[in-house]
């Protein structure tokens, strides 16, 4: 047989061949499991995203830690370095996370840290779980607040215009947006103080302190109510006098 025959016959052959195993590439390509098992995986960040790209969850390392995220756009946080979980709500915005860290100074200094939060919509966390700890502070507790309606990215914008420019600038751009619009008021606090006193403490809605119910660090108990210039009121028991 021909050298041109054996070509003539060969090509076609090899031609059906090529294309049996680019079908199968791309049959079994689409059908290959979507899960996979690990013993052990390190990451710095892990994103979690819904079918569409919208971003949902964030576990990230202190390096990685993202910003402060809106509807999908991320803007530069000011003062966040931390380590930990961020919570996204289904338009992409930030609603809540856990972050915490520790560690010695050089100094031989201790800061610890734990923070549980859950934001209101496009604002800032109304309710917390958080911890704090140094050489002379051991804190933990409950706080709720209340939060203003105004979208904490109009601050962002705000920030994002000004950013470079003079810190004198900046404070001018801050508190013209502030002049005007409704603050944040902490309304109550359950947990141990920094005097080392547990208690429940109860705010009006400037936030004022109005009621507390206390145990001292010596372990007297006291019931007190405030006026609204923080003067006590009433106090059961009563004041033993001095």
């Amino acid at each position: 047989m021909s050298t041109s025959l054996i070509r003539r016959g060969f090509l076609p052959v090899y031609a059906g061949v090529l294309t049996a195993v680019f079908a199968l590439s791309v049959i079994t390509g689409f059908t290959r499991p979507r899960t996979a098992s690990f013993d052990e995986i390190d990451v710095e960040r892990i994103n979690v995203r819904e079918p569409d790209g919208t971003l949902r969850l964030v576990v990230s390392s202190k390096a990685q830690f993202p910003g402060l995220y809106f509807e999908g756009r991320e803007y530069e946080h000011p003062n966040r370095s931390t380590a930990g979980l961020l919570f996204f709500n289904d338009e992409g915005t930030e609603s809540g996370g856990l972050i915490y860290g520790g560690e010695t100074a050089p100094d031989g200094s201790v800061d610890a840290y734990s923070h549980l939060s859950f934001d209101q919509y496009e604002q800032d966390q109304v309710l917390t779980l958080s911890t704090a700890d140094s050489d002379s502070l051991h804190k933990a507790g409950i706080s709720v607040w209340d939060r203003p309606d105004w979208s904490t990215q109009e601050l962002m914008q705000v920030l994002e215009r000004v950013k470079g420019q003079p810190d004198s600038v900046t404070r001018a751009a801050v508190g013209d947006f502030f002049a005007g619009r409704e603050s944040a008021h902490p309304r109550m606090y359950i947990g141990k103080s920094q005097s080392g006193a547990v208690s429940v403490r109860l705010n009006d809605p400037e936030g004022r302190e109005r009621l507390i119910l206390e145990v001292a660090p010596d372990g007297t108990p006291a019931l007190r109510m405030l006026d609204e210039e923080g003067n006590e009121t009433a106090r059961f028991p009563e004041a033993e006098d001095s």
